[in-house]
């Protein structure tokens, strides 16, 4: 029998119309073509976390709905859902999709020349896709070209489709990354130029005022604006506020990224090897729910087809468990922490795994130094998820070990910038952990990291220490050196370790794994307060070597540390 030819891999790929054409596999979610069609309001509002599958999602929208592509619908849709249960609506748009990335945001006058040359190229690219549909459109690509109108180029698409009645689908892709740029800017001028171009008369203003009021004279029939953050909704106010947000709807929680199910089928059409797959890829990448009431949670498909590749190419997981593309993303943390109250709560949401909190569908740019704001826009990033109800209001959690070390690794920055006397020296500190993973020696690595990380901590730094910080910033080092994973609060039956350190699938021939079971005590404390720390920890370390997962194993080595003050410890390995 002849062997299954297996699909491509659509790593780094949203051209759907590449996709199909070209043999990549694609994960249908055209099923949900038609629930958006069905919706009341035509005018919808849904946001993602980055590299969530936006772009080929509203790819595959453009394709199915514009009116230049019917003669190929069998051959894009013919195996999807869509294809087989055709809406009333395809082929029936002329589409313009807007994306406003990569704009200008270095100052005013740049942001307003590069926002109106984009509005401007769009729609001149437009009338060059639909000359045969509009009579005059190589006359408004000669206007466009010469007045150079810059946002009032609208004007034309809402005159040309009125006069060839003509239905207008306008998709807007990235709406808000300026407003994130602007405002990862951190200082006065991304705020004054936010508030200026979103302001009454400001151009992003002018422009969504325009699309509402040809939507609301049914000239633009149908729109679809997505992107990362709800924080200009909320600046908008009458700007735009005619769409219906399903960014929460519990109906649409698994339209884009990847449920288990799919990353199952996926494996299979691309023929990734599971005997090659030595890590938990549901803690690593799983773990996203978008409404407590949704289905199922869902992968983050730029973080699947990335791990995926690298099975593909190297027959092994990836050195980095994050993508680096994605990893640069996310590093915007960074600029929305630059005030003490975000950078609290950041520290408190690591330290518990989480925050109870209630998630905003709009709010202000001038509200994200508020707890609520704060937290939400941590969610729409991707950077927390739901965990589970609680009364009234959610208890959110980091999705997933992989967004984790993102956290470690900004606190670890963090801890630094806030330190200026502590130094990580690369070659020390792996000699250490290398004694750790080949020699069992631990008292080399816990010396180091009390000389060179705890004893050089900033007083600011100093009223946050305890068992929890001392955790996290264990975890960092640890997590820097990749001979480890450290996996925190492992579960151990009775109970869950501090810390374990998982020996990287990537380095078998590590000879110790660790459990760690840490304790604090001040400065001040007596030897009899010390030495009830250190048993107890013992009596937990007893109990997590009777579990299962940790018992008689002669390659893992346990211990409890006990910090005493910033600058001294006690090792105990019972």
């Amino acid at each position: 029998m002849e062997a299954k030819k297996c699909k491509r891999l659509p790593y780094g790929n949203s051209d759907f119309r590449r996709i199909i054409l070209e043999n990549y596999a694609y994960v249908d979610k055209t099923m949900y073509i038609e629930m958006l069609e069905n919706e009341a309001n035509s005018n919808q509002f849904f946001i993602r976390p980055r590299k969530f599958g936006k772009s080929l999602f509203f790819m595959t929208l453009s394709y199915y709905y514009d009116l230049n592509e019917a003669e190929n619908f069998d051959k894009l849709f013919g195996d999807l859902y869509i294809g087989k249960h055709p809406t009333p609506e395809r082929n029936t748009y002329a589409v313009m999709r807007f994306d406003f990335s990569g704009l200008d945001t270095s100052s005013e006058k740049g942001f307003v020349d590069s926002f109106s040359s984009n509005v401007q190229s769009t729609i001149r690219n437009f009338f060059r896709l639909y000359a045969l549909v509009f009579p005059e459109a190589n006359k408004y690509v000669e206007q466009i070209d010469e007045e150079k109108p810059g946002i009032k180029s609208l004007e034309k698409v809402f005159s040309a489709a009125e006069q060839s009645k003509v239905k207008l689908f306008f998709i807007i892709d990235e709406y808000d990354h300026f407003a994130n740029d602007l405002i990862a800017m951190g200082n006065m001028l991304g705020t004054d130029i936010y508030k200026t171009m979103i302001a009454a008369n400001g151009i992003v203003r002018d422009f969504y005022e325009k699309i509402k009021n040809a939507a609301k004279s049914s000239i633009v029939n149908r729109t679809f604006i997505t992107g990362i953050s709800p924080v200009m909704l909320d600046d908008l106010t009458s700007g735009y506020n005619i769409a219906t947000i399903l960014t929460l709807n519990p109906k649409y929680n698994e339209m884009m990224g990847f449920t288990q199910e799919e990353v199952e089928w996926l494996m299979r059409e691309t023929g990734v090897d599971e005997t090659c797959i030595n890590v938990d890829i549901e803690a690593y990448y799983n773990g996203y729910l978008f409404h407590k009431n949704g289905a199922h949670r869902v992968y983050n498909p730029a973080m699947m087809l990335y791990f995926f590749s690298q099975i593909i190419e190297f027959g092994k997981p990836p050195e980095y468990i994050i993508d680096l593309n994605l990893r640069t993303d996310y590093g915007r943390l960074q600029k929305l922490t630059q005030n003490d109250r975000n950078r609290e709560t950041l520290i408190r949401i690591v330290k518990e795994d989480g925050i109870i909190a209630e998630i905003l569908q709009k709010f202000s740019v001038d509200m994200l130094n508020d707890d609520d704001y704060f937290v939400s826009l941590l969610f729409y990033m991707g950077l927390l998820t739901i965990k589970e109800p609680y009364l009234f209001q959610l208890k959110l959690g980091i999705p997933n070990y992989s967004i984790k070390t993102l956290y470690w690794e900004y606190l670890m920055k963090l801890t630094r910038d806030n330190s200026p006397d502590m130094n990580i020296k690369s070659q020390p500190l792996n000699e250490a952990i290398y004694a750790l993973a080949m020699e069992g020696d631990l008292e080399r690595f816990i010396a180091y990291i009390s000389e060179n990380a705890f004893s050089k901590l900033s007083d600011h730094d100093l009223r946050q220490f305890d068992e929890k910080y001392i955790k996290i910033l264990l975890l960092a080092y640890l997590f820097m050196s990749r001979i480890y994973v450290p996996m925190s609060e492992y579960e151990a039956v009775p109970g869950r370790t501090d810390i374990y350190l998982l020996r990287s699938p990537l380095l078998p021939q590590i000879k110790y794994e660790w459990v760690f079971e840490l304790k604090y005590c001040k400065t001040d404390a007596t030897e009899a307060e010390i030495l009830r720390q250190q048993e107890k920890g013992e009596e937990q370390i007893k109990q997590y070597l009777t579990s299962h997962r940790l018992s008689n194993r002669s390659d893992l080595k346990a211990a409890v540390i006990v910090f005493i003050g910033k600058n001294k410890y006690r090792i105990s390995e019972p």
